[in-house]
């Protein structure tokens, strides 16, 4: 243990990962936020915590069965030609529910109170975290697939899973509240779950799109809404009365 905390060379693998990590987490980040803002209020922070330690225990127990996370990658069988294993079918199963349940967020919100209310089931706290575990699990599984790719020993690759959920925690609260504060916002990163779903199932057939194809799109489309944002609230501050009738020429000033 003392070697790695000299070696230079752990260090580096150690903030690579992090940052990877985090990079990775962002989707798992923005789903949680959408699933607890559905919960009450006095639930919600309980919720992301949840959520976040799962995802965290989650990844620490899949780097401990390295053997059969190495064995998931072995062909099970064939359909059309194409190998299926059962990283792909996790992959596969994790892109459809993200598809699923992000339609049905955008049907949910599109419909409005009335809707909402006659169709949509409330959400249990329990329901909640039942559905972060979906979602953590194949997060985690493609989060480790890569990390092991990337690093040989175990130790970093825990301690930079627990660095990463940290500094998660740290944002999870203040990313969660934006986007619950802003609907199209929401709109925005539902659209995201739904092409990171998509991606997935490319994945899952062995069809690699680059992820940060789909990250820069997404910080693209977030940096042109914070500018919407931004003009509508100067468009919504008050005008006083005084500088309405100087605006127009000929009007009469009250007394």
């Amino acid at each position: 243990m003392m070697e790695l905390l000299t070696d230079p060379q752990a260090w580096i693998a150690f903030g690579t990962l992090t940052a990877l990590e985090l990079v990775l987490g962002i989707d798992n980040i923005v789903f949680i936020s959408i699933l607890v803002d559905k919960l009450p209020k006095e639930q919600q922070a309980m919720a992301r915590r949840i959520g976040l330690f799962m995802a965290m225990f989650m990844r620490i127990g899949l780097l401990l069965v390295l053997s059969w996370i190495i064995g998931l990658v072995a062909p099970l069988f064939t359909v059309l030609q194409q190998e299926i294993s059962g990283r792909d079918l996790i992959l596969i199963a994790g892109g459809l529910f993200l598809i699923w349940k992000s339609t049905g967020e955008i049907h949910q919100s599109l419909e409005g109170e009335e809707g909402h209310a006659s169709t949509a089931v409330k959400a249990t706290f329990t329901a909640v975290i039942l559905q972060i575990m979906v979602v953590d699990m194949v997060f985690s599984l493609d989060s480790i697939i890569t990390a092991v790719g990337m690093v040989d020993e175990l130790a970093v690759m825990i301690a930079a899973v627990v660095a990463s959920v940290a500094m998660m925690m740290v944002f999870a609260g203040a990313i969660g509240r934006f986007v619950s504060a802003h609907p199209t916002v929401k709109m925005l990163a539902l659209s995201f779950l739904v092409v990171v779903g998509v991606v997935l199932i490319a994945e899952g057939f062995d069809h690699h799109v680059p992820k940060g194809y789909v990250y820069f799109a997404m910080a693209f489309s977030i940096g042109v809404e914070m500018l919407n944002i931004r003009m509508r609230r100067r468009s919504a501050k008050p005008v006083h009365l005084h500088d309405a009738y100087a605006a127009e020429p000929g009007a009469k000033r009250p007394d």
